[in-house]
């Protein structure tokens, strides 16, 4: 547990390095813009969609109606951009962790090499396009897992724990494998993913949770989701932030781990080397017959 928290407070504090934070400004400026180009193209259309079929569906319809009759006002207007924004979260979510793997990460790994492992062989298990291809398959088992899900997150406890336990699981597969696609060979990389595999599960799902943060707002009330188009923009930063503290605590644990394993296998193979070449056991008594030659020494007077 000492490698898990001793990675965790080296993230905290590497969040606020200016590298880091420089680092971050790019994924930031495209999920916004990214962010803003759907909302001005879609925002309106998502809504009518959601108010038509909040009508269509006669049970939504009958609660929604008794529940105003009660005086609760308008839900529709509220509930409407709810539903969009619960849809468009995941989305957000993913993009988030995909530009951060491939614009931050990389350049995170170099800086904490270079602080703490400068001396740690780099063996190249994986390269930037089996990177990719690892990330946007795990993304793709990801979308399918939260499609799959989507009915359970009407059970009021479910959408609390699905969709940031799906996330963790995509954050462990995406950073577990670029932390280590540079220093450790393909071997290296299997047997401590498999070594480490609940620390590492561990660690994504806790920043699954960390990701889960923003969404309370639109759970906070009205005036929050009426102020979307100026919260997502800071919700994505707060995303971005997150899953580039997450690399660098993937990033600090795992090259801890593959350098205390290339430091147990040296001395391992320098002790069976030892053994192997030390000299055969001489008999402690001399086969009967032979004669040893003792040489002799002078005694002195007080021996």
């Amino acid at each position: 547990m000492q490698l898990f928290f001793n990675a965790f407070w080296r993230s905290v504090a590497y969040c606020l390095h200016p590298r880091v934070i420089g680092l971050s400004v790019l994924p930031l400026i495209l999920m916004v813009a990214a962010s803003f180009a759907l909302g001005y193209l879609f925002w309106d259309a998502a809504i009518r969609m959601v108010l038509v079929w909040l009508e269509e569906w006669e049970l939504v319809a009958f609660a929604l109606r008794w529940l105003e009759s009660l005086g609760a006002g308008d839900l529709k207007a509220v509930l409407a951009p709810l539903f969009v924004l619960v849809m468009v979260t995941p989305l957000i979510v993913v993009m988030a962790l995909l530009l951060v793997a491939l614009l931050m990460t990389p350049a995170m790994v170099e800086l904490v090499a270079q602080r703490r492992f400068p001396t740690l062989e780099r063996r190249r298990g994986g390269g930037f396009w089996s990177s990719v291809a690892w990330s946007l398959w795990s993304t793709v088992l990801a979308l399918i897992l939260l499609i799959l899900s989507l009915p359970l997150w009407l059970i009021p406890p479910l959408i609390m724990v699905l969709p940031p336990l799906i996330w963790g699981w995509l954050t462990y597969r995406v950073f577990a494998f670029d932390a280590l696609a540079a220093h450790a060979s393909a071997e290296e990389r299997h047997e401590l993913i498999q070594t480490h595999r609940w620390r590492l599960l561990a660690m994504g799902i806790l920043s699954g949770y960390l990701g889960a943060a923003p969404s309370l707002l639109w759970a906070s009330g009205a005036m929050f989701i009426a102020m979307a188009p100026l919260l997502v923009p800071l919700a994505v930063w707060i995303y971005a932030l997150i899953f580039a503290f997450a690399s660098l605590w993937f990033t600090h644990y795992l090259l801890e781990a593959l350098d205390r394993m290339r430091l147990q296998k040296q001395a391992i193979e320098v002790r069976e080397a030892s053994v192997s070449t030390a000299p055969a056991d001489v008999p402690q008594h001399p086969p009967a017959g032979d004669i040893i030659d003792v040489p002799s020494r002078e005694l002195k007077p007080h021996e």
